[in-house]
């Protein structure tokens, strides 16, 4: 039978067993008959996630060469192989290729997403088929097939659970709620219910942590929750801040170079200059002016970062994502497992009135009894090296007596277990019943609403009183309310051990013992970590899966929002179109009972209003929005390899205040790469007024190509690749994101680029007007010199953007002080070694000539001081 029924997905849920079991044409107690299964695998396919669309290695590696810059530095290097500079064409097709291998690494690497979530696939099922249960492939399973299931099975499909004792489900991969669901079978009557509401279907990749269950399959492969993720997953990854502005830069640069390189050829032809000279010059000019050295820059510049990132426990899977957190102005946050320790803790006891922050060894009445309860109703297990195993909420009952330190194994031994009521659904209760001489203890634990209505009086330090129900009712509603799962507490004593495990003999006429609060409790570093975001203009977001109160009570403890502040629900949120969520995504700071899709809706959103969006996570339902977020970030130690695969950065120790060193380091990066763009674009415009202006100032072209391209390489070389190395800017944390539109030449950078290239071509003119005045031989080398020796002090001067090289430590990079001691050695080597003045057309100068070069090359350096110093006044480019 076709499995596309008239029941959309949604709606098994509301299906009871048998009108779910006729749509597949099956039967809940002999499954389906083999043929037809067969048939069926055949028509539907296997039980697999499929891979779509993956691209050949070869085609993504030629992909890496069709960006405009790349384009643009091949077609450099094929000008520069043609005016007779081989090592130029060398260098830039090496930078080329050695970007294009990054790149295509990080894209290989990228599309091994698919590949983990695969791995989620539960490799065998037991399935009932013409009434004889047996174990196949899970790829075999087919929808209409009945499957069972017990503790620590994967679910192997998406199923409707049709029998079950005591089932619960570990979903917080899929859903992100931090504790396991407790499984019914009977039908739900709304329709539009969260994925972890649907508490009567089971989803494939998730695992079976308690109890025993039957389940008929309602989806394979693709068709599953875990499928829909994989295809979300399938999508493109948008460019990053970095490569967008530097995509646009390139674009920008090329049409200006080919116009200016265009007017020097023209004017120096009507000057009467030989047109294969102008030809060369302008051909040359070009080569200069392209920063063939930026992409090497960003590369070395992220690669440092990513080194450094190591160190504080952050592994970077794409360079550019360090960059991006620069950027970055929303972190949306999954809770579990990020925000808190995806670990449920006691937070507070309650009983006879009084409130505890947990369990004390000698408590007296009724905290002993409170106690003994923890402990004996309980099926967790503690082992002999201390590690705990078992339910989650077992477990931190368990825990909070081991703190509190009592004896579990002498307790275990005055009071063994002799008879039990498993935890019932139904019931929402779980009672135990334990020898005590010749008596009976029985302990009784359950959600209050539950328990409360079968206790005749409570426990207190004088012994047995009257207990008013409503009231404690009210304060186990006041403890839910702050995010707590609430279970209460009771016992009985009976004068001999029971004959009969009779729900009502055991749990009847009881005394109230006392409450227990417990949450998934906030990580002790993420409070200050989400303070130290605000304070860097970075707004924090809470997306879970986990129910609003619980939510609320996270976000008000890490300082996320105000105790008042509004929490938007999965179910509210899938009631607004994207136009109107964007009208309100701005305000919202919580968000609960989200699905992956809805995490995809918010990210989108939020980029759709311009902001730059950092997504962190652990689960598989996480992965897409870390696709497609600006920068995802997963988590090294409780993720899943689906999220890190899909995630451009992965937090080794799993703690979300390296995210707030990952943001400095990415502010870091980017001012080093505007330094660079500043520093070679500044130069390439000194370069490009000097000859520009010769001509209509009646000089000879100043320079030759062999010296525009010495000048480029030097400068653009050693000095250009050591500013990677800076060290940030103190007020690197303390000031906003940058805006995502911004463009790289904001806060006054091209209004530099332009005065100080027109000071250094000034001066290289003046040098030559100078010189030939004086009538010196030397004048060419004079200019040439002069050009270098300035951009060597301009380099120097731009080391900050604000402070003074002196506050801000002349030799605080090591390394560019020893990139500029070899650039002037090598400098000086063209000018005077014999051998290499033929081959750069230079001549020695004379001690006054090489001293005069000096002092007019200190002119920049100090312009660019001054400039800072308006800087800081507020007085040049609004202060910034």
């Amino acid at each position: 039978m076709d499995t596309d029924s008239d029941v959309p997905r949604q709606a098994w849920h509301r299906l009871d067993s048998a009108a779910a079991a006729a749509q597949f044409g099956s039967d809940l107690n002999r499954g389906l008959a083999a043929q037809v299964a067969a048939e069926r695998l055949a028509q539907q396919g296997p039980n697999a996630l499929q891979e779509s669309g993956r691209r050949n290695p070869l085609a993504m590696l030629a992909s890496q060469f069709t960006d405009f810059m790349i384009l643009v530095l091949i077609a450099a290097a094929v000008i520069a192989g043609i005016v007779g500079e081989p090592e130029d064409t060398i260098a830039i097709v090496v930078i080329v290729f050695l970007n294009g291998i990054i790149g295509f690494v990080q894209e290989y690497r990228a599309e091994r997403a698919m590949a983990a979530l695969k791995k989620m696939s539960s490799p065998q099922a037991r399935v009932i088929r013409d009434g004889q249960a047996a174990w196949i492939d899970a790829r075999a399973l087919v929808p209409g097939d009945v499957v069972e299931l017990e503790a620590g099975n994967i679910v192997p499909a998406d199923l409707r659970l049709i029998e079950l004792s005591a089932f619960k489900v570990d979903e917080s991969a899929l859903t992100g709620e931090s504790q396991a669901v407790e499984k019914r079978h009977a039908p739900l009557s709304e329709a539009e219910l969260p994925l972890g509401d649907r508490v009567n279907l089971a989803y494939k990749g998730t695992v079976a942590t308690y109890g025993r269950a039957r389940g008929l399959v309602v989806a394979t492969g693709m068709q599953t929750e875990l499928g829909r993720i994989a295809t979300l997953l399938s999508g493109e990854s948008g460019k990053t801040p970095l490569q967008k502005r530097l995509a646009r830069f390139g674009r920008h640069l090329a049409l200006v170079v080919l116009a200016i390189c265009a007017i020097i050829f023209v004017a120096g032809w009507l000057r009467g200059e030989p047109p294969l000279v102008m030809l060369l010059t302008a051909v040359s000019l070009a080569v200069a002016a392209i920063p063939e050295a930026l992409p090497a820059v960003v590369t070395i510049s992220l690669a440092l970062g990513a080194a450094r990132m190591v160190r504080q426990h952050a592994l970077i899977r794409k360079l550019p994502a360090v960059e991006t957190l620069g950027s970055v102005t929303y972190i949306c946050s999954d809770k579990t497992g990020t925000l808190t320790e995806n670990r449920m803790r006691v937070d507070r006891v309650q009983a006879a009135g009084q409130t505890r922050p947990g369990l004390q060894e000698d408590g007296g009445a009724p905290w002993h009894e409170l106690g003994l309860a923890m402990a004996l109703c309980n099926d967790a297990v503690a082992d002999a090296d201390g590690s705990l195993s078992g339910d989650p909420t077992e477990t931190a009952l368990l825990d909070a007596v081991l703190a509190a330190g009592i004896d579990l194994a002498a307790l275990r031994q005055a009071l063994p277990r002799e008879g039990e009521l498993p935890f019932d659904s139904e019931r929402a209760r779980m009672s135990t019943v334990h020898r005590e001489g010749e008596g009976a203890l029985v302990l009784v634990k359950g959600a209050p609403e539950s328990l409360l209505p079968r206790c005749v009086d409570g426990l207190g330090p004088a012994g047995r009183t009257p207990i008013d129900p409503d009231a404690l009712h009210d304060e186990a509603e006041r403890l839910a309310a702050d995010g707590l799962r609430v279970l209460a507490f009771a016992l009985k004593r009976l004068p001999r051990m029971p004959d009969t495990r009779d729900v009502e003999t055991l749990e009847s006429e009881l005394s109230f013992v006392g409450l227990a609060g417990l949450i998934d409790p906030p990580r002790p570093e993420a409070a200050e970590s989400v303070a130290a975001c605000k304070a860097a203009g970075i707004i924090p977001v809470m997306i879970t899966g986990d129910h609003p109160a619980t939510a609320r009570a996270i976000a008000s403890r890490l300082g996320i929002i105000d105790a008042d502040a509004r929490v938007l629900t999965g179910a509210e949120l899938a009631r607004l179109t994207l136009a109107e969520f964007e009208r309100e995504v701005d305000t919202v700071r919580v968000y609960a009972r989200i699905n992956p899709e809805q995490k995809i809706k918010i990210v989108q959103a939020l980029q759709d209003k311009g902001e730059f969006v950092a997504m962190t996570g652990d689960g598989v339902n996480d992965a897409p929005a870390l696709k497609m977020a600006d920068i995802g970030v997963a988590m090294g130690k409780g993720g899943t390899d689906v999220a890190r695969e899909a995630a451009h950065m992965t937090l080794l120790d799993d703690n979300f205040a390296t995210i707030v060193h990952a943001v400095r380091e990415g502010r870091r990066i980017f001012d080093n790469i505007r330094k660079f763009v500043k520093y070679t674009m500044t130069s390439n415009s000194g370069e490009i007024w000097t000859i520009f202006l010769a001509p209509f100032m009646g000089l000879p072209i100043p320079l030759l190509p062999i010296h525009i391209l010495w000048i480029n390489l030097v400068t653009d070389g050693l000095p250009g690749l050591a500013l990677a190395n800076e060290r940030a800017e103190r007020d690197v944390m303390a000031r906003p994101p940058r805006p995502p539109r911004e463009s790289i030449f904001a806060h006054g950078m091209w209004q530099h680029i332009l005065w100080v290239g027109l000071l250094m071509g000034g001066i290289a003119l003046l040098t030559q007007a100078l010189a030939i005045r004086n009538e010196s031989a030397h004048w060419q080398s004079m200019v040439f010199t002069v050009l270098t020796l300035s951009q060597l002090g301009h380099v120097l001067a731009i080391r900050s953007e604000r402070e003074s090289l002196f506050s801000h430590g002349v030799f605080s990079n090591r390394m560019l002080i020893a990139a500029l001691a070899v650039t002037f050695a090598l400098q000086m080597g063209v000018l005077y070694l014999p051998w290499l003045n033929p081959i750069f057309r230079t001549e020695p100068l004379s001690a006054g000539e090489l001293g005069a070069c000096l002092a007019l090359s200190s002119v920049v350096f100090v312009g660019v001081e001054i400039e800072k110093w308006l800087v800081r006044r507020g007085w040049l480019y609004g202060g910034n």
